[in-house]
C-alpha cells in the first residue's frame, strides 16, 4: 500500500479521518458511492470539501492510486467528484486508480478547485 507523504491525516481540530495507517492483512475497505443529503452537518460537508481540497493539491487532474486515502471519505465523493481511472475497477483494492472529475467538482463545490 503506497502512501501518500504529505497528504494530511485528518481535518484539523476534528476526528475526520483522511488517511488510515496501516494496510489491513484481510484486504482494503470497499469504496462505495454513498448518497449525500442536502441535511447533512455542517462538519460533514466541511469534511468532504477539505477531502476534496486535499486531493487536488496533492494530485490535481493526474490519475492517483487509492494507497493509504481512507475508504468511507472517498466514498462521500465517489460516483461523482471522484471516479474510477481504470477499468475494470477494483473497489477493494490498495492500488486502484482514481481521478477528481473536474467538471463535476466545480459544480458542487464552486471556487475549491482554482485556489
Amino acid at each position: 500500500m503506497i502512501k501518500h507523504r504529505g497528504f494530511p491525516g485528518r481535518l484539523p481540530g476534528t476526528d475526520f479521518q483522511f488517511t488510515i495507517r496501516r494496510s489491513n492483512p484481510k484486504g482494503a475497505t470497499r469504496i462505495v458511492a454513498r448518497d449525500r443529503f442536502a441535511d447533512r452537518r455542517a462538519g460533514d460537508r466541511r469534511a468532504d470539501e477539505a477531502f476534496l481540497h486535499a486531493l487536488w493539491l496533492q494530485f490535481g487532474a493526474e490519475p492517483f492510486e487509492r494507497g493509504n486515502l481512507d475508504a468511507g471519505r472517498l466514498s462521500w465523493l465517489f460516483g461523482r467528484e471522484v471516479v474510477a481511472a481504470e477499468e475494470p475497477f477494483d473497489p477493494t483494492s490498495y492500488t486502484a486508480m482514481l481521478r477528481i472529475d473536474r467538471q463535476r467538482a466545480d459544480a458542487t463545490f464552486p471556487g475549491l478547485l482554482d485556489g
